[in-house]
């Protein structure tokens, strides 16, 4: 062909294309999920980290704008610098949504004494939904004369009567909480309660299982305020003590800390426990047990240890932990006789 007769032009792809197809790719993958029905967004929404995260994609179009309306479980994450917006947010989230059921209810907040009421509201508002898992972390905070935020992680949130009383609870997380019950605990289908920094004494103990007629298992954590845990429940097969703390101007007595507990199967000490004298009571019913803390000096901690393995001998199956392992072998090294029972590391620390 000669130079100058009509040539078929060869487009070239501009940046300006590029983005137009990319545009176009997305709007159909958009246009994929937005195709699927409800049920099936939901289900996508709900596995989002947020609840923030399902809120936002209320833009999408117009068919997205209620459909996060139908998640049933809320998540709501507060990082201590960004608190008044944070507590907007959730205000207005609830007041948008609808009063549908509530499977699962995350609370993870930093607050400050101004917002106590506020929060009150959105539990009460889970509540009002049925909910079924409560998950409440609360982190107390000041500023100080420097107007910096001091975050406070045993925080107190003083937990309202109608969260004792309300019968829908099957799955319940406490941190940073309090708990001072004015009249009788209802967690009528609870069966998995699991507290953590809190001040508890044995009446409030108590009060709490004797309201809890199917709790299975029971968590503390970290928490304080008791000489003796009596747990007579016979639906309590799992008690799990994560650490106990040694809080300022508590004495402990010539009592030290006993566990009365004659209907539980398994049983785990862990982390961090802060006392002189630690006995096991009555653990006849126990099959299996996980004992991998650490604790005081030396001589108290092969004391305790020694008189903990030797309570469990009718145990089935005892699992040493690393921590304990390591005084373990210091017992053996002074002559202490390991029962059949007791399961060691491979590999200790």
């Amino acid at each position: 062909m000669e130079l100058g007769q009509n040539q078929p032009m060869k487009h070239i792809r501009s940046e300006e294309d590029n983005n137009n197809n990319n545009n176009n790719n997305n709007n159909n993958e958009a246009d994929r999920i937005s195709s699927l029905p409800d049920c099936s967004i939901v289900e996508i929404l709900t596995r989002l980290p947020e609840t923030k995260h399902a809120v936002g994609t209320t833009t999408l179009s117009k068919r997205w704008k209620h459909v996060w309306h139908s998640v049933p479980n809320l998540r709501f994450v507060c990082y201590d610098d960004v608190i008044p917006g944070f507590f907007d947010f959730v205000d207005k989230t609830l007041t948008q949504r609808p009063q549908l059921k509530v499977n699962k209810f995350v609370l993870d907040a930093c607050y400050d004494n101004v917002f106590e009421s506020r929060i009150d509201n959105w539990i009460r508002y889970a509540i009002d939904c049925n909910v079924e898992e409560l998950n409440l972390t609360l982190r107390r905070i000041e500023r100080n004369a420097r107007r910096i935020w001091i975050v406070d992680r045993a925080a107190d949130f003083p937990l309202d009567q109608f969260v004792f009383a309300c019968s829908s609870f099957v799955d319940l997380t406490f941190s940073g909480c309090s708990f001072n019950p004015t009249g009788a605990v209802s967690w009528k289908n609870v069966r998995s309660l699991v507290i953590t920094c809190a001040k508890l004494d044995e009446d409030v103990i108590g009060k709490i299982l004797s309201g809890s007629p199917v709790l299975e298992t029971l968590e503390l954590k970290s928490c304080y305020g008791f000489k003796r845990l009596d747990v007579k429940s016979e639906s309590v097969k799992t008690l799990v003590i994560s650490g106990y703390e040694n809080m300022p101007n508590f004495e402990f007595g010539e009592d030290g800390f006993e566990i009365n507990a004659p209907n539980i199967l398994s049983l785990v000490i862990q982390e961090d426990v802060a006392l002189s004298k630690f006995c096991l009571r009555n653990v006849s019913s126990l099959v299996e047990a996980e004992l991998d803390y650490w604790h005081g000096t030396n001589e108290e901690y092969e004391k305790t240890l020694k008189g903990l393995i030797l309570s469990l001998r009718h145990v089935k199956v005892v699992e040493i932990g690393g921590y304990c392992c390591k005084v373990l072998n210091r017992l053996e090294a002074k002559g202490f006789k390991r029962p059949s029972n007791l399961k060691v590391p491979t590999s200790p620390w």
